[in-house]
């Protein structure tokens, strides 16, 4: 019977069934760690044992570094010895799960979490090479690693607020810094009647950082227009850029309001990863996406209101497409993410979308990115592009996939031209994702499963229920928001044969909305739904988006 549980455990976790070997831990205790598994699958089994308290830690993370091939540490106060932003930045090293702890002669110790991720590693070990040092790698806990950014994380915010007496110029950068560390999307700095409020964006939610003196107000001000070369003696609505972060580019927007000037500072990464259309919650199967996109002559349009995603999905479909022999060219305003092999373009003051286009046209593109679709000329040469052999690929401001074409009809673009060109609309939101380390399952209740009915009868969708959904709790890891990241929820209307016909009869987008569904069209709703049913996000969050209730 033990010779058989010592099998099973080969085969799920070989880790466990070496420590056993080793006498740093006993069957019984591996079998403790695998039942605490399962009720949080994110937790790594040596983390687990850490946790359980199943043997000394020296012990166990030393014999885990054997077992992997790197050098185990405990990382604590005595261990760490030196300043972690002195080499790394925050959100890198809570990327990467790695912490700098010791440098000598030329050489830096990092720590990583208990697995071995050679990207990261690699990753870590060129940027530390940038700065001439060899990195030497180390592994740890994971939870040491979280609790150690998490404390750096909760500094680097109480130094924000303690920072009243500081030089504007250092102020400020401690503010944007700040909000690079934690994953903020955009920075309100805000007058108010006697402070100077500054608010970070995350994961679509404000969340307060800091309140400063109103005797800064004018220095910082000051200091915001100088760097975003605004013009100092306008007390009006200005736009401008900060280009001193090597890895951002923060667009800029002042609004005076009657206490002073607000300012919101847009945090976009020059260099970040572009994810996988699926990984963003892109529904449906890779071939359902085939379907959907790469079609010749026509055009694909994303549709949601500003700050849900629309860009960060183009970027994923455009990378998905891209390959060597295809020329793709981007036209943007400002161009977010660079990305090897396409031609990007970047509107400024001199140009619009619809004369980049026209050029554009001429230099024998077979997909293009065009930003956003703003008005009839940028429509119209869209169209055309499209009906003359082109993939374009475009947003635009509304609803939801039905009411692109609503949209197109207003800015003026014939019912045949949308009829023959526009093949997929394609509409999204972002929700909240479920933090993973404290999420808690439970049963529906009767109301909520009565909601998920009523929208599975009208929209013709079985919806199992007979499984757990989950409540967001709270814990440090999400900032005790039971929250952490964003996922998107989809509805994608191709357009079919049915559909062009109500198009160019100039049936009106009820009448073109019962026919999608006809066609297999399935709503924004249906997808949280799914989303919810997948343990990802909460009926609460997606009602914020959608109102279902």
């Amino acid at each position: 019977m033990k010779g058989r549980k010592l099998m099973e455990m080969k085969k799920r976790q070989p880790i466990g069934v070496e420590l056993v070997k080793r006498g740093i831990v006993n069957e019984e205790d591996i079998e403790k760690a695998l039942n605490y598994q399962k009720q949080h699958p994110n937790k790594k089994l040596g983390d687990i044992l850490y946790i359980l308290n199943a043997a000394d830690p020296d012990k166990l993370i030393e014999a885990i570094g054997e077992i992997i091939g790197i050098k185990g540490i405990i990382l604590n106060s005595r261990t760490i010895k030196l300043k972690l932003t002195d080499y790394i930045s925050l959100d890198v090293a809570k990327k990467n799960k790695a912490i700098p702890f010791e440098v000598y002669s030329g050489r830096i110790k990092v720590c990583f979490a208990n697995t071995v991720n050679t990207k990261s590693m690699d990753s870590i070990r060129l940027l530390l090479l940038n700065k001439g040092l060899i990195m030497d790698s180390y592994i740890t806990f994971e939870s040491d690693i979280d609790r150690i950014l998490k404390s750096l994380e909760g500094s680097a915010t109480r130094n924000l607020n303690v920072a009243g007496s500081d030089t504007a110029t250092n102020l400020v950068d401690s503010i944007i810094k700040t909000g690079m560390e934690r994953r903020a999307s955009d920075i309100h700095i805000e007058p108010m009647k006697d402070k100077l409020r500054v608010r970070y964006r995350i994961d679509g939610e404000l969340f307060t950082a800091a309140n400063i003196s109103k005797e800064k107000q004018t220095q910082i001000i000051g200091r915001l227009k100088a760097i975003s070369n605004m013009h100092q003696e306008k007390q009006e609505s200005q736009d401008g850029r900060i280009l001193l972060y090597d890895d951002y580019n923060i667009r800029v927007s002042s609004q005076p309001n009657i206490y002073g000037e607000k300012f919101v500072l847009r945090l976009l990464k020059k260099n970040a990863d572009i994810r996988n259309i699926f990984e963003l919650g892109f529904p449906g199967t890779e071939d359902d996406l085939k379907r959907s996109i790469n079609k010749k002559n026509s055009i694909t349009i994303i549709a949601a209101p500003t700050g849900e995603g629309k860009t960060t999905s183009l970027y994923s479909i455009i990378d998905y497409l891209n390959r060597s022999e295809i020329n793709i060219t981007t036209i943007e305003d400002p161009v977010e993410i660079r990305i090897e092999g396409l031609n990007q373009i970047e509107i400024d003051n001199k140009s619009s979308f619809s004369s980049a286009l026209r050029t554009v046209l001429r230099q024998d593109p077979d997909v293009i990115l065009v930003g956003e679709i703003r008005d009839y000329e940028t429509g119209e040469i869209a169209i055309q592009a499209g009906q003359t052999g082109h993939y374009v690929l475009s947003t635009i401001h509304t609803i939801d996939s039905v009411e692109v074409i609503t949209r197109l009809r207003k800015m003026g673009i014939s019912d045949y031209d949308i009829s023959s060109t526009l093949a997929t609309s394609i509409s999204q939101r972002l929700v909240r994702k479920l933090c993973p380390e404290c999420k808690k399952g439970r049963d529906f209740t009767k109301e909520e499963k009565e909601i998920i009915e009523s929208i599975g009868e009208k929209y013709n969708v079985d919806f199992d229920l007979n499984i757990k959904t989950y409540d967001a709790v709270g814990c440090k890891h999400c900032n005790n928001t039971g929250y952490y990241d964003r996922i998107g929820i989809f509805e994608v209307m191709d357009i079919t044969d049915e559909i062009k016909t109500q198009i160019v009869n100039g049936k009106s987008s009820m009448e073109i909305r019962d026919e999608a569904l006809k066609q297999g069209y399935k709503p924004l709703v249906v997808d949280g739904i799914n989303k919810v049913l997948k343990g990802l996000t909460t009926l609460d969050e997606l009602n914020k988006k959608l109102l279902i209730f």
